[in-house]
């Protein structure tokens, strides 16, 4: 199941587009890790692709085939090339940045805050309860 020449030409056409240059990639193959059995420990279809002048750097060993693996680690290094060069990089590490402060553990005058706002919206909603109004 060898990659498509439309997809190699989309490839290309975003490396031409991002400046990228097949030169700016160092290509190494390895032998996969994890499920797969023989044919995983003989051949060496993971790809770790580096591209050196930004040191951003690719391990994929998605599927059994070098050839898909190559075009999917690629793929994923335009990705993050693209990523850096837009500046969305920023937003990425914003929204992680947004996670660790709501999970971080709240201060003592913070808790204290919202008991006495708790209280107070207590309060209010007796005030609001049914009035006995007794008959003369």
């Amino acid at each position: 199941m060898p990659v498509s020449a439309e997809k190699e030409k989309m490839i290309a056409a975003r490396m031409q587009e991002l400046g990228v240059t097949e030169s700016d990639f160092e290509e190494s193959f390895i032998r996969s890790s994890g499920p797969g059995g023989q044919k995983v420990n003989k051949t060496s279809s993971c790809v770790y692709l580096v591209h050196t002048p930004t040191g951003l750097t690719v391990k994929c060993q998605r599927e059994r085939s070098q050839s898909l693996n190559r075009h999917l680690a690629r793929r994923l290094l335009l990705d993050k090339i693209e990523l850096q060069q837009k500046g969305f990089i920023a937003e990425a590490q914003e929204k992680i940045e947004k996670l660790r402060r709501q999970k971080r553990k709240r201060s003592k005058r913070a808790k204290e805050k919202i008991l006495t706002a708790k209280h107070q919206q207590a309060q209010k909603k007796e005030l609001r309860g049914k009035v006995d109004i007794e008959e003369r």
